[in-house]
């Protein structure tokens, strides 16, 4: 009875171990198809996103979720009820989506009031900090009365930069290096717009010019070296805290968050990718390709002043906290954030993020 008794156990395990097996294989099948359809809808919206960026009212393109849950063209407009949208391109459904125009977010010297916090808030990101400064608060170059937010700490082995976006520190290629970044930034100095070498955190040092002739732009990003005394890495107490050193790459339904200057820290989920999109600068219009889309359908996901702030992964386990990308732009809602894929700006400048 014994001997029935483990040969009926070996068996039953053998059973489970092969139905487990089985169950794994049909998860890797259905992710490798899954990624298979995601690359095909790829393929075809880049092959048709010029024509479709033609219309009239056709802000950009990118590849996401349909109605159906399936992989989709996403047509993001200025308006409601632009004609000439095709349902679909080669078998592949196409959405439209009513996003508005996308803008550089950088608080700008025709903004309102000083400052974005509320005083009900633990932490006003527009403060003057005692060094070494958290990231994710008000930041500029001395050159402009404006503000972004310092992204984060990165290294190249050696040294340490502030990371935010061109529009912020180069100030759209337009700021001399080197060039003093302050924090913060001079719109949120009191009084308003003076210059205070004390509050430099560093200079510029390195960033990716931005093409406003058509041709493809893929980071607005800028590097301010600084040292470990006055730049930490890690957000104020109320955000996310330190982001991790190994970088992530987005995918549609992730949920990230970000801490900024302005809204602090929010939460969303990626929208789109592989996203083409026209952006407003003072300068003109710059034309970005590769990009990552974030939504927050409550509105204030990013607003002004939040240009420069790191998105990273949010849930739980060990893959929170995972940098996937740098915030640049968004909608005039605060709905929608565009975002430079972190592993392209990283490798720009040849760095890694400082974190944990």
């Amino acid at each position: 009875m014994i001997m029935k008794r483990r040969l009926f156990c070996k068996i039953l395990l053998v059973v489970v171990a092969v139905f487990s097996l089985l169950a794994l294989s049909g998860v890797l099948f259905a992710q490798g198809r899954s990624e298979d359809a995601f690359e095909r809808v790829i393929e075809i919206q880049e092959k048709n996103s010029h024509r479709l960026m033609a219309i009239e009212g056709v802000e950009g393109t990118g590849t996401g979720l349909g109605q159906s849950g399936r992989p989709a063209i996403k047509v993001f407009t200025a308006e409601p009820g632009v004609a000439g949208i095709p349902q679909e391109l080669d078998g592949v459904p196409v959405q439209t989506v009513v996003t508005g125009k996308f803008y550089a977010l950088k608080k700008p010297p025709w903004a309102g009031g000083p400052g974005g916090g509320e005083e009900e808030e633990p932490t006003d990101p527009t403060d003057r900090f005692p060094r070494p400064v958290p990231i994710g608060v008000s930041t500029g170059n001395e050159g402009e009365c404006s503000a972004g937010t310092i992204g984060c700490r990165v290294t190249d082995g050696a040294d340490v930069y502030a990371l935010s976006n061109n529009h912020v520190f180069a100030l759209e290629d337009t700021a001399s290096i080197p060039s003093l970044v302050l924090q913060p930034g001079r719109f949120d100095v009191v009084p308003q717009c003076v210059i205070d070498p004390l509050d430099s955190i560093g200079t510029l040092f390195d960033y990716e010019p931005i093409a406003f002739d058509g041709s493809p732009n893929t980071i607005d990003a800028a590097i301010a070296l600084s040292d470990e005394s006055w730049l930490d890495k890690a957000t104020p107490s109320d955000g996310y805290g330190t982001p991790k050193s190994t970088i992530a790459t987005a995918y549609v339904n992730q949920r990230v968050q970000k801490y900024g200057r302005t809204t602090r820290l929010t939460k969303g989920q990626v929208w789109a990718t592989n996203v083409e999109m026209d952006v407003i600068y003072s300068s003109g219009t710059a034309h970005f390709v590769d990009q990552i889309m974030v939504v927050d359908m409550s509105g204030g996901f990013i607003l002004s002043g939040d240009s420069g702030s790191l998105l990273v992964s949010d849930g739980r386990g060990k893959s929170k906290g995972q940098p996937v990308g740098l915030l640049f732009a968004g909608d005039e809602a605060g709905i929608f954030g565009l975002a430079n894929r972190i592993d392209l700006v990283l490798d720009r400048f040849n760095v890694t993020i400082d974190g944990k």
